[in-house]
C-alpha cells in the first residue's frame, strides 16, 4: 500500500508559479540551488556498486504548452557559472544540446566553413600551385567573385539588419568613448563587422578589377585576370594586407565550435582570461627592451649589431627569444661594458620575467579553471537558447516523445514511481546517501482520505535541549566525585547533600 501512490508537488508548484525560476533568479538567487535540488532523488541502496537517480527535468524541459520552458533561459540570462552546472542543469542543456541545439548549430557553421575554406583557395593556395597559368587566373577570380557576392553580401546584410534593430529600439554599448549598437557586445559580432571592412578595402583596390582594362598591355604576365599591370603595383601590398588581416578574422570566428566540447570551451575562455597576464609581461619586456636598447646606444663599443637604437633593440628581442646566434655572442667579447649590459639584460628578462609570467598564469588557471568551465557551460546554454526558435515542432515532439517522461522513474524493483523524470546509475561513492528521501505511510491510498500525521524525531525536534542535558549529568557526576574524595566519614552524608544541593543551583544558574 505505501507504493501505490506517490505525492510530489512539483507539478502542481510549477503549474502554479511557471516563472518561479526568474523570480527566484531575480528576487532570491540563493535558493535557486535549492529549488533544483528537489528535483533530484537518490537512492540510499546500492546495487552492484551503482546508486539510481532520478532528475526530474520536466518542468525544465517542456512547459504547460508543450514548448520549450524558459527555464534554462533565465537560468543563463542569470549568468551564474557555478549555477549553470548544478546536475540538473547540466542532464537538461546536454538532451536539447545534443538531440536537438547541436545539429542546427552545426548547419548554421558549416557556411562559414565553406566560405572560408573558398577564401584560402583564392589567397593561400591558387598562387603557389604550378599549373596552367590561365586555368589558376580564372579559378582565382571566381573564388574571389564569390566571396564578393556571397560572403561579403551576407556580412552586410546581418550587420545592417541588426545596426538598424538596435538604432531603432535604442539599444547601445560604449566602448571607449564610442557608442555602438548594442549587438556588437558579444566579440563575434566585433569580429565579424571587422572582416566585413576588411572584404569591403580588398573589392575597393581589387587589383583583378584594376588590371581589367588592361589585361593586354606590354608586360610580364598580361593577359586575362591578372594582377601584374603598372596600374596594380601600387595597390597589391595594401590588399594583401587586408586579405591577411580578414583571414585572422574568419579563423577567429570557428572559436565558436569549441562549444562542441566543454573542456575545449573551458580552454579557450581561459586563454581569453589569461591574455591580461601576457600583456602585462610584453608591456614590462618593452620597458627593459627600450632601457638597455637606449643604454647600450650610449656606450663606446665596435659591435654594428648594436649601433644605435633600433637596432640594439632588435638584437636584445633576438636575445630574449633565443634566436642571437653564437658567432654574435663571441664577438660581444671584445667590449666588456657591452656585454655586462646583455647579461645585465638577460637576468631580468630571459630569467626573471619569463619565470614570473609562467607563475602568474599557473596562479590563475588554478583560481579560474572551475569558474570557467561553468562559463563554458553558460556558452552553450545561449547557443541551445539561440537555435531553439528555429527547431521546427515536430522535430521538438519527436524528441520529448523519445525521452519518455510520462513514463514512471523506479524508485526500486517492484517500486514503480513517478514520471516526469529520466533514471541515471551513478558510483556509489560519488553522492552517499544514507536516509531514504522518501517518506512512507501505511493504510489508505485514498485521494479522500486525511494527510497522515508527520512522524518527526523526538531527538531532531530540540538539539540544544539534548546537549543541555548531557552537559547537566556530566556535571554532576564530576561534583559527586569531587565531594567524595575530600570529605570526612562523619559528615559525608551533610557535605554529600550541601555538595549537591550547591551543584544543582549552579548548574540550574547556568
Amino acid at each position: 500500500a505505501d507504493r501505490d501512490r506517490y505525492y510530489y508537488g512539483m507539478d502542481i508548484m510549477f503549474e502554479r508559479h511557471p516563472d518561479i525560476v526568474k523570480r527566484l533568479c531575480c528576487d532570491a538567487p540563493s535558493l535557486v540551488s535549492v529549488l533544483l535540488d528537489g528535483l533530484v532523488w537518490r537512492s540510499r541502496v546500492t546495487e552492484h556498486g551503482l546508486r539510481r537517480v532520478n532528475y526530474y527535468i520536466k518542468p525544465l524541459l517542456v512547459d504547460g504548452e508543450g514548448k520549450f520552458a524558459k527555464a534554462l533561459e533565465w537560468l543563463v540570462e542569470h549568468d551564474d557559472p557555478q549555477l549553470i552546472c548544478h546536475p540538473v542543469v547540466v542532464i537538461v542543456t546536454d538532451i536539447v544540446w545534443g538531440r536537438l541545439a547541436f545539429q542546427t548549430f552545426l548547419m548554421g557553421k558549416v557556411w562559414l566553413l565553406f566560405t572560408l575554406l573558398v577564401f584560402v583557395l583564392a589567397q593561400a593556395v591558387m598562387k603557389h600551385i604550378s599549373g596552367p597559368e590561365q586555368l589558376e587566373r580564372t579559378a582565382t577570380f571566381a573564388c574571389r567573385c564569390f566571396i564578393y557576392v556571397f560572403s561579403l553580401g551576407q556580412w552586410v546584410f546581418h550587420h545592417v539588419r541588426n545596426a538598424y534593430k538596435d538604432v531603432k529600439e535604442k539599444r547601445f554599448c560604449e566602448l571607449y568613448v564610442f557608442r555602438l549598437p548594442g549587438y556588437l557586445q558579444a566579440w563575434q559580432e566585433f569580429a565579424s563587422l571587422l572582416l566585413t571592412f576588411f572584404l569591403i578595402f580588398m573589392f575597393a583596390i581589387e587589383p583583378i578589377l584594376a588590371c581589367l582594362s588592361h589585361a593586354d598591355g606590354n608586360f610580364a604576365g598580361s593577359g586575362l585576370f591578372t594582377q601584374l599591370c603598372p596600374q596594380a603595383d601600387g595597390s597589391r601590398f595594401m590588399y594583401s594586407l587586408f586579405s591577411s588581416c580578414a583571414m585572422l578574422m574568419y579563423f577567429s570566428l570557428l572559436v565558436d565550435l569549441a562549444v562542441f566540447s566543454t573542456r575545449l570551451s573551458a580552454f579557450a575562455l581561459m586563454i581569453i582570461r589569461v591574455l591580461s597576464e601576457v600583456g602585462l609581461f610584453l608591456f614590462a619586456l618593452g620597458f627593459f627592451l627600450l632601457a638597455f636598447a637606449c643604454a647600450s646606444s650610449t656606450l663606446e663599443h665596435g659591435s654594428q649589431e648594436f649601433s644605435g637604437i633600433p637596432k640594439s633593440a632588435l638584437s636584445l628581442l633576438k636575445v630574449t627569444f633565443g634566436m642571437f646566434d653564437g658567432e654574435s655572442y663571441d664577438l660581444l667579447h671584445d667590449d666588456e661594458a657591452l656585454l655586462v649590459s646583455v647579461f645585465v639584460y638577460i637576468i631580468m628578462t630571459v630569467v626573471f620575467l619569463a619565470n614570473l609570467l609562467i607563475a602568474q598564469l599557473n596562479s590563475a588557471y588554478q583560481s579560474t579553471y572551475q569558474d570557467m568551465v561553468g562559463y563554458a557551460r553558460l556558452n552553450r546554454g545561449k547557443t541551445v537558447v539561440t537555435c531553439m526558435p528555429s527547431i521546427s515542432k515536430r522535430r521538438w515532439e519527436r524528441v520529448i516523445d523519445s525521452i519518455r517522461l510520462d513514463e514512471p522513474c523506479e524508485f526500486g524493483e517492484g517500486d514503480v514511481g513517478m514520471p516526469g523524470g529520466i533514471q541515471v546509475m551513478e558510483p556509489a561513492g560519488l553522492n552517499p546517501t544514507t536516509v531514504d528521501m522518501i517518506r512512507r505511510y501505511g493504510g489508505s491510498t485514498s485521494t479522500r482520505a486525511r494527510w497522515p500525521n508527520e512522524q518527526t524525531d523526538p531527538a531532531d525536534e530540540d538539539r540544544f535541549a539534548r546537549l543541555e542535558k548531557i552537559i547537566n549529568k556530566a556535571m554532576k557526576r564530576v561534583t559527586k566525585r569531587t565531594k567524595g574524595s575530600s570529605g570526612g566519614q562523619g559528615s559525608s552524608h551533610s557535605a554529600s547533600s550541601g555538595g549537591s544541593s550547591m551543584s544543582r543551583s549552579e548548574i540550574g544558574s547556568e
